[in-house]
């Protein structure tokens, strides 16, 4: 870990490795540039990230890759309807000389993909909350402090919906960000078949270490904030808040439920990363924009009469912006 005499110094090699990420990143992930962003905001942020598109999209792809580049251990959990908590935590299994000791799960790692999350019962989504939030799991009555930095990436296929478990609200909160993947366009799309079909191999370098990212997402904390842009961001949130005193007319007339106070967090400390992944010292307003429709796309609960007129809650978030 290089040492910086001050934060104006760490800063701008934050911004360095943003952009050599995304060249190492983009050896192998044709387009995606959007979604490649807001990734590494969250893991910057210290934020947990749900990838919703297709399939066929690359979403594992991209995660594997997104850890390559970071050098950090890497586990995938495929989750299928017979998934059971201990498949993901661990368990108490007895040795040879009837002695129980713990055997970790694959949860024990730094980046954590949660491939198709929806398809597992409540039961074994909930084994992930507290791991998401404490950094830990608890078995037997033993805590088992998580490897830091810690991030889980969660993947949904939007379209099929049977035999599937929706994440509870409680859970969609703690992702930081609703990540939606587009298809590519027709020229990012022949570039993936010629990548994909030839025998060249693409080699991804690691970027920055463990060390790094902690130091970065520590950096990222002490951005100073103009009072006026968390002003801003809180004001944003208190207007998708149905039937309160500073409600947006449309968000009393489309919404159910509005974001919590955590949307609000994450916008402050989204905007601050993105403000130092793109050379600036401070956020802006323009920074806060720039992460609200993922930060709130999960956390508003549309009403019968906007589900019926066929707006959707990202329609909703761009006019109260």
């Amino acid at each position: 870990m290089p040492t910086f005499q001050n934060d104006k110094e760490a800063a701008d090699a934050l911004a360095a490795s943003f952009q050599k990420l995304r060249q190492e990143i983009g050896k192998v992930i044709v387009g995606q540039d959007e979604v490649v962003r807001l990734v590494l905001t969250a893991v910057f942020s210290q934020g947990h990230s749900l990838l919703v598109g297709v399939p066929g999209l690359a979403k594992t792809l991209l995660i594997q890759t997104i850890a390559d580049s970071l050098d950090l251990s890497f586990n995938r959990i495929q989750f299928t309807p017979d998934l059971m908590p201990s498949d993901i935590v661990g368990s108490e299994t007895m040795n040879q000389q009837r002695d129980f000791h713990f055997v970790k799960g694959p949860i024990f790692a730094n980046i954590i993909l949660a491939d198709e999350i929806n398809r597992t019962p409540p039961k074994t989504q909930a084994a992930l909350l507290e791991s998401m939030q404490e950094y830990a799991v608890t078995v037997a009555g033993q805590r088992y402090p998580l490897q830091r930095p810690f991030f889980v990436l969660a993947t949904q296929n939007p379209i099929e919906q049977e035999g599937t478990y929706p994440l509870p609200e409680a859970q969609l909160d703690r992702f930081m960000f609703n990540i939606e993947l587009g298809y590519p366009t027709y020229a990012e799309e022949l570039n993936i078949v010629k990548n994909t079909t030839s025998d060249r191999k693409h080699t991804v370098n690691k970027v920055l270490h463990a060390a790094d990212i902690q130091a970065f997402q520590e950096l990222v904390r002490r951005v100073p904030v103009a009072d006026n842009v968390i002003e801003y961001a809180v004001s944003l949130v208190h207007k998708t808040r149905p039937n309160t005193e500073r409600a947006a007319p449309r968000a009393t007339q489309l919404l159910e439920w509005g974001a919590g106070p955590r949307a609000s967090q994450h916008l402050v400390v989204g905007a601050k990363c993105n403000a130092l992944l793109n050379g600036k010292y401070s956020p802006d307003i323009e920074d806060v924009r720039a992460v609200a429709v993922p930060i709130l796309r999960h956390r508003l609960v549309r009403n019968f009469k906007a589900e019926a007129e066929g707006i959707g809650v990202e329609q909703i978030v761009k006019e109260l912006l």
